[in-house]
């Protein structure tokens, strides 16, 4: 600890320190602020609701809110309410948040003085003295700390709505697989259903001689397949619930009252434009500004820790006073004293290489993220472009052109031109295009919330791999 000591302190001198003192009590934090910078930020994400419950009164606000939003089906937007008001994971890294930025602040301030009183008794002499101590190189230093806490406590509001988007970026996405989930159940129960008449048919068929083994063994296949979906659809539903339910904090007594709509939103009637997520992105992405402040803060903190890697100095002025009780006599004395750590075996070397191996770290995921920023925006919007044309695809082609087929196929089994079994088969795989369907709707919607994540430079998974499953036929087992 680098300290200086004063005894007897002159009224200059309390002045100065007065000015001191004012100086280092600059650097604070302001969270509501913060919290409304980043509703400011992030309205799209926020709709201007982020809060952090602090009081009985305010958690019990947030407890309402909630319930109100439970009492209905609770669509995307509801979702993100939702976890806002009621998750305490949310409210925990928001208070995380709250205290990192105070504990930035704090290194932009003088450290508290140090008061001490001595009394020495020497046989009939008694010593007094007064000491005020501070340490000498916050006091040096403190212009250019105050300026690295203004920078992290910056960092740390950045930190804070990067936090936020991601957070709701996962609601928004586990929405629309929670949602598509209890789609899809419903469809695979039908093509269960389907395939068991005609399991069941070919039984019986086989039974009175009309049908071969092979034949019924092929509609059994088919029976026995369609109840692994059912079990794979069911488990998925509840798997997209429970992560659902998670995400947004809800008690056992709230999650029996989550209601989700039955089926994904329609696709909008025009997908954005490439240029208007240009424009939006040229706004200002908050990836490269976080990265820019890390590297920044790294620069102007490393000059102060070079400083102290090499030594540590105390510089201390006493006044004393001595009393002889026997003589009745008293003296005072003043002086001053320097002690200096000798870098004899320690010059700070290792401690000034890994700051700078930490500020050059800093610098390159600056260019890294500076280089990668239109890479994976242009990545997130292939995504949201592919899944809008392949949703629309099924939308106005593939699920109309099976509705055509299977009504050909009723007119043709009405004039007993194909049987039962190929009838079934059709049904089954009308079903399955609208299975593809949702399947596509769902993709659109997780690549619709990346994009939006992206838009403001917080790249995030849209899934789009798992898009190629189409099931525009699949081969039916009608003969």
């Amino acid at each position: 600890m680098n300290r200086i000591i004063f005894s007897g302190v002159p009224r200059k001198a309390l002045f100065a320190f007065g000015l001191l003192f004012l100086l280092a009590g600059c650097a604070s934090v302001d969270f509501e602020q913060s919290l409304s910078d980043t509703n400011k930020l992030a309205a799209e994400f926020t709709q201007g609701q982020l809060s952090l419950a602090q009081t009985t009164e305010q958690r019990d606000a947030l407890a309402n809110t909630a319930a109100e939003l439970l009492q209905k089906p609770v669509a995307q937007a509801d979702a993100v309410k939702l976890a806002l008001a009621n998750s305490p994971a949310f409210q925990g890294m928001l208070a995380q948040n709250w205290a990192s930025a105070a504990n930035a602040a704090q290194g932009g301030r003088i450290a508290n003085p140090v008061l001490t009183f001595e009394r020495m008794n020497m046989g009939d002499e008694v010593e007094l003295s007064q000491i005020l101590s501070f340490g000498l190189l916050d006091v040096l230093t403190l212009p250019q700390r105050y300026r690295v806490a203004q920078r992290q406590i910056a960092q740390a509001q950045l930190q804070l709505s990067n936090n936020v988007i991601e957070q709701v970026t996962q609601v928004r996405q586990a929405w629309v697989k929670a949602v598509a989930a209890q789609q899809n159940l419903t469809y695979a129960r039908q093509v269960k259903d389907a395939a068991e008449a005609s399991a069941e048919l070919a039984r019986r068929m086989q039974a009175v001689g009309n049908f071969n083994k092979l034949q019924r063994i092929r509609q059994q296949a088919f029976y026995a397949d369609a109840i692994m979906q059912l079990a794979t659809a069911q488990h998925a539903v509840t798997a997209t619930r429970e992560a659902l339910v998670r995400l947004l904090g809800l008690s056992d007594a709230q999650a029996d009252m989550l209601k989700l709509p039955e089926r994904l939103p329609d696709l909008p009637d025009q997908p954005r434009a490439a240029e208007e997520v240009s424009m939006v992105a040229k706004a200002g992405r908050l990836d490269i500004k976080l990265a820019q402040s890390v590297y920044e803060g790294m620069l102007k903190a490393q000059g102060i820790s070079e400083i102290n890697s090499y030594t540590d100095i105390e510089l201390g002025l006493r006044r004393s006073s001595k009393t002889d009780e026997a003589a009745g006599s008293s003296t005072s004395g003043s002086g001053y004293e320097v002690s200096v750590r000798l870098p004899l075996f320690d010059w700070g070397g290792n401690r000034r290489d890994a700051l700078n191996a930490q500020t050059l770290a800093a610098a390159y995921r600056l260019e890294a993220t500076v280089r990668g920023a239109g890479s994976s925006l242009r990545e997130s919007y292939s995504a949201y472009r592919t899944a809008f044309d392949i949703s629309r695809h099924y939308r106005d082609e593939i699920v109309p052109l099976r509705k055509l087929i299977s009504e050909e196929n009723v007119l043709l089994y009405n004039g007993m031109f194909i049987g039962v079994f190929e009838l079934l088969a059709d049904t089954r795989e009308q079903i399955s295009s609208v299975m593809g369907a949702i399947a596509a709707s769902k993709q659109f919607w997780l690549a619709d919330a990346a994009l939006q994540a992206s838009l403001i430079g917080k790249p995030t998974e849209s899934g789009i791999d798992s898009m190629a499953t189409t099931s525009t036929g699949s081969g039916s087992g009608g003969h």
